[in-house]
C-alpha cells in the first residue's frame, strides 16, 4: 500500500511538528491488515506488551490492566466500553510492518513502532497527549477524534495511578475517521479518540523523540564506564589567591574543560548514539535463526533468488564518515564499512526487502557482513516466498 493523494513536501513544511492534519483515505488501495481476533490472540502471548483499558462507569472512572491476558478475558467484558492496545504489532505481523513503508519520508532512526488498538462502541483511553509524533490510521470501523490545546509537563492531570489523563481538555477540532483515514498529531497536542460502533481498530505509527535528559544520562553512563579513577583535576603552577574561599575562574575553566573534553567528543557521541538508537525495542527477545549460515550457502541462496528481508523487530541506520567509509548500526551493533560494503550498508538501511546485485554477490566481505546480520537475527530468508 502506498500514499497517493498526499503531498509530502507540503506536509513537512506546513504540518510536521506544527499542527494536526486529517488525511482522508490517501491510499492507492486500503485493506486492513489485521482482524480483531488476531489482535486479541497477540495480547494473550507471553512477551507481547499489551494493555486493557476499561471504563467503569463510576464518575467516568478508568481501569488499566496489563497483559498477557487469558483467552477468556475478552468474553468476560460484556457490553461495557473497553479498549485493547497492543504494542509493536509490526514485530509480529509482516502486513502491519508494511504500514511503516509509506512513512519513510521521516528518517528510519525516528520511527518507533506500530501500536494497534481495538475499541468497542464508546471505548477509548481518554484525553491525553504524547511527547512524540503519531499517525493514527483507522483500520476498521469508525473513531471520533478530537484535538485540543498544546500541553507540556505542567499540564494538570487527573488523579489516576496508571493513566496520564488530562484534567482539562479543550477540543478545538473534531473529525470522524473512517477506514483508511489518517490523523496526524504532533507532540504535545491533546487528543481524544472514541470508537463509534463495534470493531473500531486504529494503527498508531509512532516516532521516537529522545529527551535531552535521556541523551545526557545514557551518554554519561557510557562515558563513565570508560573513565579511569586516576584521571583527575590538576593545577600545576598554582598561584596564591587573595581569598582562599574563592573558586577561581582559572579553576572553573580547568574543571569545565575536563567535562567538555569527553562530553564534547562529537565522533564518540555519534558512535554511541548509533548503537544506542539502533538497539531493539525489546532487546531480550531472541530473533536469531537456530543455525548460523556459511558464506557459500548464503551466496547460493542469494544466487537462486531467495528473498532476503530485514527483521521487523530490527533497527538499521548508518552514519557517513569523513573518509570513504560509513558506520553501520544494526540492533545495537556497530560495523565499519568501506568499499563495496558501503553500498551494502545503504541497501540494508534503505529497504525492507534486500536486493543483492552481482558485484556484492562476488564480494566475500559483503557476504561475511550479511552472514553476521543473519547470525544475530537482523535479516532472514523467507523460504515461503
Amino acid at each position: 500500500m502506498q500514499l497517493t493523494n498526499f503531498d509530502i513536501d507540503v506536509f513537512l513544511r506546513d504540518y510536521w511538528q506544527q499542527k494536526p492534519l486529517l488525511i482522508k483515505n490517501p491510499w492507492d488501495s486500503w485493506n486492513a491488515p489485521l482482524e480483531p481476533d488476531d489482535l486479541a490472540g497477540l495480547a494473550c502471548e507471553e512477551g507481547v506488551e499489551s494493555r486493557l483499558v476499561t471504563q467503569t462507569g463510576v464518575c467516568d472512572g478508568w481501569k488499566l490492566e496489563h497483559g498477557p491476558f487469558p483467552e477468556t478475558r475478552f468474553s468476560q467484558l460484556g457490553a461495557r466500553q473497553w479498549t485493547l492496545l497492543v504494542q509493536a504489532v509490526d514485530h509480529y505481523v509482516p502486513e502491519v510492518a508494511a504500514l511503516i513503508e509509506p512513512f519513510r519520508f521521516i528518517p528510519n532512526w525516528r520511527i518507533d513502532d506500530i501500536m494497534v488498538s481495538y475499541a468497542t462502541d464508546g471505548g477509548g483511553v481518554g484525553p491525553h497527549f504524547d511527547q512524540y509524533d503519531v499517525f493514527l490510521i483507522q483500520g476498521l470501523g469508525q473513531r471520533r477524534w478530537q484535538v485540543g490545546q498544546l500541553c507540556d509537563e505542567n499540564s494538570a492531570l487527573q488523579p489516576h495511578e496508571d493513566l496520564r489523563l488530562l484534567a482539562n481538555f479543550d477540543a478545538t477540532d473534531e473529525w470522524i475517521c473512517e477506514s483508511g483515514d489518517i490523523l496526524y498529531v504532533p507532540p504535545g497536542i491533546a487528543h481524544n479518540g472514541v470508537a463509534i460502533g463495534e470493531h473500531s481498530m486504529t494503527y498508531s505509527v509512532g516516532f521516537r523523540a529522545p529527551s535531552r535528559s535521556e541523551l545526557i544520562g545514557y551518554w554519561a553512563d557510557d562515558l563513565l564506564a570508560e573513565l579511569k579513577d586516576d584521571d583527575r583535576y590538576g593545577d600545576p603552577k598554582l598561584k596564591t589567591q587573595e581569598n582562599p574561599g574563592e573558586i577561581s575562574q582559572d579553576a572553573i575553566d580547568r574543571l569545565h574543560q575536563m567535562m567538555i573534553e569527553k562530553m564534547g567528543d562529537r565522533a564518540a557521541f555519534a558512535r554511541w548514539f548509533g548503537q544506542y538508537n539502533s538497539t531493539r525495542k525489546y532487546p531480550d527477545v531472541d530473533w536469531r535463526e537456530e543455525q548460523p549460515i556459511g558464506i557459500e550457502k548464503l551466496r547460493e541462496y542469494l544466487t537462486d533468488g531467495m528473498p532476503l528481508h530485514r527483521s521487523p523487530a530490527s533497527r538499521f541506520s548508518f552514519i557517513r564518515q569523513e573518509a570513504n567509509s560509513v558506520l553501520l548500526f544494526v540492533d545495537g551493533e556497530e560495523f565499519s564499512c568501506t568499499d563495496e560494503n558501503i553500498t551494502l550498508a545503504e541497501i540494508v538501511c534503505g529497504h525492507d526487502n534486500i536486493i543483492i546485485d552481482e558485484n556484492l554477490l562476488r564480494s566475500d566481505s559483503a557476504m561475511a557482513l550479511i552472514a553476521k546480520l543473519y547470525g544475530q537475527g537482523s535479516v532472514y530468508f523467507d523460504q515461503e516466498d
